[in-house]
């Protein structure tokens, strides 16, 4: 059984109309009026979480590349350290901001965000934590984008695809991570995680709607039925593209042969009088469109550099997808919670 109904996007509401520069600025006024040659830049960072307990990324200045030269921004903190931000404790709607209502020129930029790259495990800069595990945390791409020292040691560079449009209004942008899809960890001989620049897209808030919804403990108990001992990394919900059948909802694989997911989703627990009564999951920047949910108690067997399935070992399987097409609408977050089937 299934139900999908929609409610106010709060979250996006309350950031547009809180921010300044906005829709008042027309010229429609006095002739003499200059037309606006600047708008307001903001950037923040959102998460889809990872298989792990923490991964801290320590960010040191964001980039705007224009034709005219490139903008810097300082987003260190206060004592001129790397802003630490675990982007495990941004996920869904929720925002780590590195750039707040920042003039810029009006135009087209292309957008670099640089971190310290650490190759040990040091917890007072990017990092992995796994249970009581530390190990360093890199991304392998590097360069200028005319950033201030962007060619410093130990820097790394995740350089955005997707243009930055600064129009006469208030530019609010999200710079989403996919770790579940991009957060590979250590190898052969490296004791380090590694985040590939990939993992990390741009979007306009001002384009994207969200999902949310609950998984009922019932839809556990039965998942775990199937495969005994899930862990509560396990639990995730995958975002699929729409009219994708359960059949063919594959896990992140590096070559699907059906249906890669687009994103996931940690399934955390809610609780009431400290006892755990469902879970709740949430895609906090989806573009308008409609798609299809699976849920799965063995996502922590989903490793994107292998190949999984329901025939290998360790084992990876959809427990329960959507039936009907979920539609995203911009500004408004859709509900679909899974409930156990009727019989």
């Amino acid at each position: 059984m299934k139900y999908t109904i929609i409610i106010p996007y709060l979250l996006l509401t309350g950031i547009l109309t809180a921010c300044g520069g906005g829709g008042s600025n027309s010229n429609s006024g006095s002739p003499d009026t200059p037309a606006p040659t600047s708008g307001t830049f903001s950037l923040g960072v959102s998460d889809n979480p990872a298989l792990a307990d923490k991964v801290n990324i320590a960010f040191k200045q964001v980039v705007l590349k224009g034709e005219d030269g490139s903008i810097s921004f300082d987003v260190s903190d206060s004592e001129g350290n790397a802003n630490q931000v675990d982007l495990l404790s941004v996920q869904g709607q929720t925002v780590a901001n590195l750039v707040t209502d920042e003039s810029v020129p009006l135009g087209e930029y292309q957008m670099c965000i640089y971190m310290e790259n650490r190759e040990v495990a040091d917890e007072t800069s990017s990092h992995v934590k796994v249970g009581e595990a530390v190990a360093g945390l890199v991304t392998n791409s590097n360069g200028s984008c005319g950033g201030v020292g962007a060619e410093e040691p130990d820097t790394g560079r995740l350089f955005l695809n997707k243009a930055v449009t600064i129009t006469a209004d208030s530019n609010r942008y999200v710079a989403e991570f996919n770790l579940a899809k991009g957060l590979q960890a250590p190898h052969g001989n490296k004791a380090y995680w590694t985040l590939k620049p990939t993992s990390v897209q741009l979007v306009n808030i001002t384009e994207v709607g969200a999902i949310s919804g609950s998984v009922h403990l019932d839809v556990l108990a039965l998942c775990e039925m199937t495969e005994p001992g899930y862990s509560d990394l396990g639990l995730a919900v995958y975002l699929y593209p729409q009219d994708t059948l359960i059949a063919a909802m594959e896990d992140f694989r590096p070559l699907a042969t059906l249906t890669a997911p687009l994103a996931a989703s940690r399934a955390n627990p809610v609780s009431e009088a400290e006892e755990i009564i469902s879970y709740s999951y949430e895609f906090g920047f989806i573009q308008a469109g409609s798609y299809q949910l699976g849920f799965t108690c063995v996502a922590d067997n989903d490793d994107p550099e292998t190949e999984q399935g329901d025939a290998s070992d360790p084992v990876f399987f959809i427990h329960q997808a959507t039936t009907d097409n979920v539609d995203v609408i911009v500004g408004e977050v859709s509900v679909y919670d899974f409930i156990p089937p009727v019989i």
